[in-house]
């Protein structure tokens, strides 16, 4: 038996690499690649799999991860959000789908029929939808979570089905108080695990993160997605619903960010096999045979499910184009459809032709679906253009709710999108001392730290997050897409580099700066995409020789000019080279500086022009903050007062020898100390 399931294994996904890639020349989505290969390998195909059972089983497992995953992404604040989509929407797209599907097949197949056929055309695919709008980054926008929560609810709404179908063979009475027990059942286990999640779960978690086990990490993931999978599938309700409610309890965790990281490869490869099984289920023969009412049928339910979700998502008062796009997306029939079609085969309510026409027809239309949301945009800007009455009208991109975009790309904070801001890798003294410089100079910040219990220790007092920030997912939640600077203060070098490299990839602009305990550690850093890189050694190392001269009375112009003959001699112009950016690279001399005024100091209330700066001191005044407001070209008559942040452009000689120019001379300084 193992030997049958590793063969069968093996086939699908060898056969599956040749059919992708096959589907990648002609530019179409992966999703359709697997379909195709389940169809090949199923039993009216080549028949390559004998033991379909155990690749359905493993199929169920790849949703149950799919739901996982996105109830991870998701947070109970953010569910209680969704509210209104969830219960308007969700009901009113399974109420008017069922309507309109009974209107039209109760002339011809009588009213039974009609609801059967209307409860298995109201589903959609979770799998399918979620896959696709995931690969485009589309989850995080208004149609991305209007989608799912109409998902959430077609899952919800399995339930009565799967009651309505017996009931409607006439193989049971209707017992009002069994299917009262039911509901109390599922509301009540769906309650436990809630409250599981709220007062049990983050002491288990805790304890299992300071182990710092990666792999005892993944094994308490896997086993709570699960068992609570597990758990809803023994009341009756869906494996997915289950592991949607486990992620949802974890994505409240602050350690959530790693376990969606580990979690990801299992839900790729098992919602690939998902796809596979769905294909297997084709009867290649009855498809060439029946191909005009196959494809008849999908039109129509097509057409039925895209004319039915309009008016349901738009009593969320959305605007059309995202109406549209809607409608595309939940334009297919669902994976839990078949399941019905399959008990009503059993029950007799439906023939083996319409078992098999519907079975065609569903399947196309999930091969459609990546085109059918390829389509939506084209389709949303050619009715609005038509609205408009305008002849020529250019499409409209592909970017809808901006705002809920800009969420998706970077991260709230006290209700306030976090753009431009500072991630801090470590939370040690460097990392302290660090986030004390932001808050002191309102800089925006947040935290990613490993240790559980500085995490604990600190969630109250600082923006601060679980997670290893060598994970590309852990980088995307801090926000590095719109961070402005990312410093690394970490001891460990591989995870370093993983951080660096993660974090170029995704912000080309972004400004990385490293510390690293060795002096030759430095290269391999910049070759990663750091800005710059601090040797703690060497910085260190010059900090005690800079002491040590001004023990022994040296001058401290002396003592700094010696420093910055070291520091150029040993990574000065790998500094200055590495600053990123055509114009600093064309001239990789200059530097940008802010100095303060200070009340006394030799510029204060002079102007650019008495100062002479560029004449005198070989600085230029690139700009000049009064306040709230930026001069960005300062003229000879501004006027330089206490409390001003002047930025200069110069050599970094030329700016540490005019530095001080900005600060009150050390003998004023020692009169007033005297004074005082």
């Amino acid at each position: 038996m193992e030997e049958l399931i590793l063969r069968e294994i093996a086939v699908l996904f060898l056969l599956s690499i040749l059919v992708v890639i096959v589907c990648h020349r002609f530019r179409l989505p992966s999703i359709v690649g697997f379909l195709l290969t389940g169809i090949l390998c199923g039993p009216s195909a080549l028949g390559l799999i004998p033991n379909k059972e155990a690749v359905d089983i493993m199929a169920e497992v790849g949703v149950a991860f799919l739901m996982f995953t996105i109830g991870m992404e998701l947070s109970g604040k953010e569910l209680v959000r969704m509210k209104r989509p969830l219960l308007l929407g969700g009901s009113a797209q399974v109420l008017l789908t069922l309507a309109a599907v009974f209107g039209l097949t109760f002339w011809w197949s009588g009213m039974r029929l009609g609801l059967v056929y209307g409860c298995m055309v109201t589903l959609s695919s979770t799998a399918i939808v979620l896959s696709l709008l995931q690969q485009k980054g589309q989850m995080d926008s208004p149609q991305g979570r209007t989608c799912l929560a109409v998902l959430i609810f077609q899952d919800l709404a399995i339930v009565p089905m799967v009651l309505v179908l017996p009931l409607l063979s006439g193989g049971l009475a209707v017992d009002i108080h069994s299917m009262g027990m039911a509901a109390g059942k599922g509301v009540l286990t769906i309650c436990g695990i809630l409250l599981f999640g709220k007062f049990v779960l983050p002491r288990l978690m805790f304890s299992v993160v300071r182990t710092r086990s990666r792999e005892l990490m993944l094994m308490a993931t896997l086993g709570l997605c699960l068992a609570v999978a597990l758990i809803t599938y023994e009341i009756g309700l869906s494996l997915a619903l289950g592991a949607f409610l486990a992620g949802l309890m974890l994505a409240e965790s602050e350690y959530s960010l790693n376990t969606l990281e580990s979690m990801l490869p299992f839900k790729e490869v098992f919602s690939s096999i998902f796809f596979m099984s769905v294909g297997m289920l084709l009867d290649v023969e009855f498809f060439i045979t029946h191909v005009h009412i196959v494809a008849a049928a999908a039109a129509a339910i097509v057409a039925v499910k895209i004319l039915a979700a309009l008016p349901a998502v738009l009593l969320l008062n959305y605007s059309l184009r995202t109406v549209i796009l809607v409608a595309f997306s939940l334009a297919q029939v669902g994976e839990f459809s078949f399941v019905l079609a399959k008990s009503a085969l059993g029950l007799e309510l439906l023939s083996d032709e319409a078992y098999q026409i519907f079975l065609a027809s569903s399947i196309l239309t999930m091969v459609l679906t990546p085109l059918l949301l390829n389509a939506a945009p084209t389709a949303a800007s050619f009715v609005l253009c038509r609205m408009m009455h305008s002849k020529e009208c250019p499409p409209l991109p592909d970017a809808e709710g901006h705002e809920d975009e800009a969420e998706a790309s970077g991260i709230i904070r006290d209700g306030r999108l976090l753009k431009d801001h500072l991630i801090i890798i470590g939370f040690g003294i460097g990392g302290k001392l660090m986030a004390q410089g932001a808050r002191a100079c309102g800089i925006p910040y947040i935290i990613s730290e490993m240790n559980p219990d500085t995490v604990a220790r600190y969630r109250d007092s600082e923006p601060i997050r679980h997670g290893d920030a060598s994970f590309p997912l852990v980088l995307e939640h801090l926000g590095a897409s719109t961070a402005r600077a990312l410093t690394i203060l970490i001891s460990d070098p591989a995870g370093g580099r993983g951080i660096i490299a993660s974090a170029r990839a995704m912000n080309p602009s972004l400004r990385i700066i490293v510390r690293t305990r060795y002096l030759g550690n430095i290269q391999h850093y910049r070759d990663l995409g750091a800005d710059e890189v601090i040797p703690e050694e060497f910085e260190t190392s010059l900090e005690i020789f800079a002491r040590v001269l001004n023990h022994y009375l040296v001058p401290r112009q002396i003592i700094d000019e010696h420093i910055e003959a070291i520091r150029r001699e040993n990574y000065g112009m790998e500094r200055r080279l590495g600053m990123g950016g055509s114009v600093m690279q064309s001239l990789p001399d200059l530097q940008l500086a802010a100095f303060h005024v200070e009340e006394g100091s030799p510029v204060a209330g002079k102007s650019i022009g008495e100062i002479q700066m560029r004449k005198e001191h070989g600085v230029t005044a690139a700009g000049v903050r009064h306040g709230d407001t930026i001069d960005s070209s300062p003229s000879a008559q501004t006027l330089l007062l206490p409390g001003d942040v002047v930025y200069l452009l110069a050599t970094q000689e030329k700016i540490t020898a005019a530095a001080w120019l900005f600060r009150v001379p050390e003998q004023q300084t020692a009169k007033e100390g005297q004074v005082t």
